[in-house]
């Protein structure tokens, strides 16, 4: 038995969990239908595909919820997981699924998918025949990657980086590198039977004036670390920033850097696609804003040649949308999709040279690092600041990178901390602001772009 299988027996061995029988998971994924496979999907279809987020505690729920989404149109369901699970506390998502299910309340923000177990949800994901995006946020997402698999869940989002950076203060981040390793090795490995399992990353990151640069490189590297196990279908993403033009910029820089990292390690046969979110800040109280807003995004999606859009609802200001309100916004999002023809080919080539001048400066000092391996690189380029995510809460993260907002609401760097990138790269940064305010109005314009869209 090799180390890796040794592993799984142990990571699948918990009382919460089903008792795996791999062969018999082999057999399924060997045969499962091509529909459930998303990288499949990318393959065939000439339309940007449509994805909506939603979770709910009990199987009845979630599969009404899917019912729902499937009468909507949508391309792409989605399976957001509960937060105790995200913790890999799965005795408290039991209790509270439990609670949830005798009171018909949802005592959880989510599916607890390792308590409902693969064999039951394997019922909910053929019944539909659609793919379906694992959305958690679990730096250890081991037994949670086991259990959506062996369900027909053939797409993973997260990563190392992505997913612990915006959401944990103390995991180690070492461990983070080590866990989503197992993750990738046991996506190539199934992909073999198959369809592609297709890894997608998490590019908003604390979706709070993150520069492209600071996004791009992370993207890059969360690819990296993917096909380096294997991988051969992988997803790289970005948010709606607020300003088109940089959006714009953003998507060029990150496909072509994309497909050039991934050929530098002899993975170009690896499929490549880009993903696009709708504003992940604040939503305006508004609801007719909310729906302008969401608009908007699937235009700059259609702009940046998106291969899929994650959407959001006229409901986001005031808690966890309904089910209607999701459905309405797939609706609608499709609708936009199908009337947007012709449109013009922006190329901004002053703003692309400069971004991507950042991007390979970064890349390049976390790939010239003295570590033996990537992943050790990547963690070295974190702790020293050479990779700096502005407002994440992680205590390794250095947050000494300042940004605000140009007068086109383009994000710049006017602090650039450890981030390696050039003087002229720099200066042309803090040419595009005003930098005569004193620091109070700095700090009082930073604040002030948390309710942006508000």
């Amino acid at each position: 038995m090799s180390l890796l299988q040794e592993e799984r027996e142990i990571i699948v061995r918990n009382e919460y969990a089903d008792n795996f029988d791999f062969a018999e998971i082999e057999e399924f994924v060997k045969n499962a239908s091509k529909n459930l496979f998303i990288s499949h999907t990318f393959k065939n279809s000439k339309k940007m595909l449509v994805q909506p987020r939603g979770g709910f505690p009990t199987y009845k729920k979630q599969f009404a919820l899917n019912e729902f989404f499937v009468n909507a149109n949508v391309d792409v369901l989605p399976l957001t997981i509960d937060s105790n699970t995200r913790l890999n506390d799965y005795a408290m998502s039991k209790k509270m699924l439990r609670l949830s299910e005798e009171n018909d309340v949802d005592m959880l923000n989510g599916y607890p998918l390792v308590n409902h177990g693969y064999r039951t949800t394997r019922k909910m994901i053929t019944h539909f025949d659609k793919p379906v995006s694992l959305r958690h946020g679990t730096p250890d997402a081991r037994l949670l990657i086991e259990t959506a698999i062996a369900s027909g869940i053939f797409e993973i989002e997260g990563g190392p980086i992505t997913y612990l950076l915006p959401y944990s203060k103390n995991f180690p981040l070492d461990k983070a590198f080590l866990y989503w390793k197992y993750v990738e090795r046991i996506c190539a490995n199934y992909s073999k039977l198959n369809e592609p399992i297709n890894r997608e990353s998490f590019g908003p990151l604390t979706a709070t004036l993150v520069p492209p640069c600071v996004t791009i490189v992370i993207q890059l590297l969360e690819m990296l670390l993917s096909l380096e196990e294997g991988v051969k279908s992988f997803s790289v993403s970005f948010s709606q920033s607020g300003s088109v033009n940089q959006d714009i910029v953003t998507s060029a820089v990150l496909k072509k850097m994309a497909r050039y990292y991934a050929e530098q390690i002899n993975c170009g046969d690896a499929d490549i696609h880009l993903v696009y979110h709708q504003w992940m800040g604040a939503f305006p109280s508004n609801k007719d804003y909310s729906e302008s807003l969401i608009n908007t995004a699937t235009v700059i999606a259609s702009l940046v040649g998106a291969d899929k859009i994650i959407t959001k609802t006229r409901d986001e200001a005031f808690g966890i949308p309904t089910k209607e309100a999701n459905a309405k916004t797939v609706a609608n999002t499709q609708y936009t999709l199908r009337i947007l023809n012709g449109l013009p080919n922006i190329v901004d080539k002053e703003e692309e040279e400069i971004l991507e001048a950042e991007v390979k400066s970064i890349m390049e000092a976390v790939l010239n690092d003295s570590a033996d391996t990537l992943w050790r690189k990547v963690f070295n380029s974190i702790k020293n600041g050479i990779i700096d995510v502005p407002f994440s809460p992680h205590i390794i993260n250095n947050n000494e990178v300042v940004t605000v907002r140009d007068a086109n609401k383009n994000i710049r760097i006017i602090k650039r901390g450890k981030l390696p990138i050039s003087d002229r790269c720099f200066e042309y940064e803090k040419s595009k602001c005003d930098l005569n305010k004193d620091a109070t109005s700095i700090v009082n314009d930073i604040i002030h772009d948390i309710g942006i869209m508000q």
